[in-house]
């Protein structure tokens, strides 16, 4: 997938992002172990008529690293200006949830509509958790890129069997019952998502900030709020597309029974590209 990519100077702050496709501009903040070289979903917005504006968030790809998330969401305003763009659709995914609820709130009149998807909305891992440990030992800035490679070669020689090995970290249903819901394409895609991922040093930046109550912030909201979720999530429990809709105003959810946390792929994803699209057409005026 072709795009550009610029990288945007702040003094000494440095902004790496991309952008593709012409029409309607969308802000993405893309999750966890990724950039703004992020494919998942961008084939239907495209071909619907929208540009994708991707900052690689705060310490990934080329982008400083920055702690401060108010810091990071004043960057991106910039950013926006710098393109001459006024008002945009934001979609905040996965680990990057608190970097669109905090932008979103920062900046509401910058903001034409808001959705999360699959998104973290409140405090979210741990120290003491399992997952937590795991993520510390096997995405530290030492082991990560070593981490990577061998994924990268697995994903090479077995796709599918890489696949079947990490479906428990994406859904909560066996894998005899997730097979009914992916085809070939989802497979190549996670594969391809393996392949194109780096942690950095900054997964623990996202760890830390997921470990915060945006309570204030998610109340702040004033957009009109789709979120978007698989009730197979294993990821991202089901707490937090609840706490966003108990929380923001003027929001409603979309629950999928997709096969997990990756929404974009499987045999829902049609179904998820049709809400997204719906909901989108009628807040263009916005």
């Amino acid at each position: 997938m072709y795009r550009e990519i610029s990288t945007y100077n702040s003094g000494y702050t440095i902004l790496e992002y991309s952008v593709i496709g012409k029409g309607r501009p969308i802000l993405l903040f893309h999750g966890g172990h990724s950039s703004c070289n992020e494919e998942f979903g961008y084939q239907k917005l495209l071909a619907s008529g929208y540009s994708i504006i991707t900052p690689s968030r705060a310490g990934y790809g080329s982008t400083s690293r920055m702690t401060d998330l108010v810091q990071a969401c004043h960057i991106y305003q910039l950013l926006l200006d710098h393109l001459a763009i006024e008002k945009v659709h934001v979609i905040a995914v996965s680990a990057g949830g608190p970097t669109g609820i905090m932008f979103c709130s920062m900046f509401p009149d910058r903001v034409a509509s808001f959705t999360l998807q699959s998104a973290v909305t409140k405090p979210w891992l741990t120290t003491e958790d399992k997952e937590y440990k795991i993520a510390s030992r096997i995405f530290n800035p030492e082991a990560e890129k070593r981490t990577w490679r061998i994924l990268a070669t697995i994903n090479s020689l077995l796709p599918r069997l890489t696949f079947r090995m990490m479906v428990s970290s994406f859904s909560k249903l066996p894998y005899s019952e997730v097979r009914k819901r992916i085809d070939a394409q989802a497979v190549e895609a996670f594969c391809k998502m393996n392949n194109r991922q780096r942690s950095y040093s900054v997964f623990f930046i996202d760890l830390e900030q997921t470990q915060r109550d945006y309570s204030t912030e998610l109340a702040a909201i004033q957009a009109p709020t789709l979120i978007m979720h698989s009730q197979n999530d294993s990821s991202v429990s089901l707490i937090h597309p609840e706490n966003a809709k108990a929380l923001i105003p003027n929001s409603e959810i979309c629950m999928l029974d997709s096969w997990g946390h990756l929404i974009w792929i499987g045999k829902h994803a049609a179904e998820y590209d049709n809400a997204l699209i719906s909901f989108l057409s009628l807040r263009n005026n916005g």
